[in-house]
């Protein structure tokens, strides 16, 4: 392996705690340039799946004695990974990646990054700039009059007004920054957390076989992690309010191998049956903004006082400090936040985007690996750990850490990293795993249940 991926990798692998002289047992297959960015996006990929890869032998060597298995990853199954929801189809259909109102607009002095791709951001969207939601009939162009009006509108309003105004409005906009933002954000923060008193896992055939996961995230990175946990044996619950349903093609991509509750956190009944999930889990993940679960009495150090040796892991999008750290955001607002999309821009000056939702994808897999790692230190000294990811730190590692690297020969067709699977929702083709190890499993071992069909209990 050429010393700028061992570089990467390292870097990945030390985030999370773990000692630099352990990636000596990560090699990777090339498959040619795939995921072609201006930015090192091959890299960061194959780095963060390399320390999840890693993660998971480490695992199993400290439950099963013997020496850490060998990790070699395929470019290839990376690359088509880091694209799972384009590559999803359900009985054939091809689900729409982005809704008509996301995307990049001319403003008055520059760009703006709209995200309205859930209902509830539209209408937000729409209501922080007059324009009426309901004029879409015939008579105003239906929904492409809709575009065109709101084309209109912010091209004659600055962009860090378009911003401030949307996002006061609870919608999703960010001005594009013309250039790379100065870094800092780190891209994991792993701390020992509470007091001893986890479990010692037993010896299993798979790296995270009985440990129970309660899966407090949305949309792709953090069940991208639990959707890797759970290829890994694990017992994963996805929590969701009854109230905010997750977009139907969304679940079925990140919902492999896990199983969909409903809970009312603000009930009584909702809160009884959390504190009894509780009482048994390994590790919970959360991906709100922070400070949002706090008043349901999920704040991190309550969950870590009430469950000794608890691995608690928390993402968000723009970072754990900062102005903008209670903000909603998605990938690809990062994205246009932090310069990227200034970077990636085509030669007319238009803002682009990376080859796949890279921090997305990217955060996710270092999440899973954070989440392997604390399993491996609890094995030791039985004590929990808080990990913190965000969206933006991973975005800072992009443009300011990470060097490119030589593009090992290789061929790459995403086809030979897909599947098909029977589910509840029908046939589905996806992308294969690309977690690899000496002995790993090739597929999860169950699809996506239905959403909010499985009862709150462990198995």
């Amino acid at each position: 392996m050429a010393s700028e991926a061992v570089s990467a990798t390292a870097r990945a692998w030390q985030a999370i705690g773990g000692s630099a002289d352990l990636t000596e047992k990560v090699s990777y297959r090339g498959a040619g340039q795939v995921l072609p960015a201006v930015l090192p996006v091959r890299e960061l990929a194959r780095a963060t799946v390399g320390a999840c890869s890693l993660g998971a032998a480490e695992v199993l060597a400290a439950r099963n004695g013997g020496p850490v298995p060998e990790v070699k990853v395929d470019e290839g199954a990376v690359a088509t990974a880091f694209r799972s929801e384009r590559h999803l189809r359900v009985e054939g259909r091809a689900p729409t990646a982005f809704a008509p109102l996301s995307g990049f607009w001319k403003a008055a002095d520059g760009w703006v990054r709209t995200h309205a791709n859930y209902p509830h951001h539209r209408a937000r969207l729409l209501a922080a700039l007059d324009i009426d939601a309901h004029g879409t009939g015939a008579e105003c162009g239906g929904e492409a009059g809709l575009v065109g009006r709101l084309a209109d509108v912010l091209a004659a309003l600055p962009a860090h007004r378009i911003q401030e105004a949307v996002y006061a409005a609870g919608g999703l906009a960010v001005a594009v920054a013309p250039e790379p933002v100065a870094g800092g954000r780190p891209a994991a923060e792993v701390e020992e957390a509470g007091t001893a008193g986890g479990r010692r896992l037993p010896q299993a055939a798979l790296p995270a076989a009985g440990v129970r996961v309660l899966d407090l995230t949305r949309v792709i990175a953090g069940p991208v992690a639990t959707r890797t946990l759970a290829l890994l044996g694990a017992d994963v619950l996805r929590v969701d309010p009854p109230d905010l349903p997750e977009d139907p093609d969304t679940h079925l991509d990140t919902g492999l191998g896990k199983r969909s509750v409903l809970v009312d956190l603000d009930s009584a009944e909702g809160s009884a049956a959390f504190e009894g999930l509780l009482g048994s889990a390994d590790a919970v993940v959360t991906g709100y903004r922070p400070g949002s679960l706090d008043r349901r009495g999920l704040a991190a150090q309550e969950l870590i006082a009430r469950r000794p040796g608890l691995i608690l892991a928390q993402l968000c999008a723009w970072g754990w400090s900062g102005r903008w750290t209670e903000r909603r955001g998605f990938d690809s607002l990062v994205q246009a936040a932090s310069g990227i999309a200034a970077i990636e821009a085509d030669p007319e000056g238009h803002p682009g985007a990376l080859p796949a939702q890279a921090l997305d994808h990217g955060t996710g897999y270092l999440l899973a690996a954070g989440v392997l790692r604390a399993l491996t230190e609890r094995q030791a000294d039985g004590r929990g750990r808080h990990l913190r990811f965000s969206l933006a730190g991973t975005a800072d590692w992009l443009l300011h850490g990470i060097t490119p690297e030589p593009v090992e020969t290789g061929t790459y067709d995403a086809a030979d990293w897909l599947t098909e699977t029977p589910s509840p929702y029908g046939r589905l083709r996806h992308a294969l795993p690309p977690v690899s190890y000496e002995g790993a499993p090739r597929n999860w071992a169950a699809p996506a249940s239905l959403w909010g069909a499985d009862p709150a209990v462990w198995l």
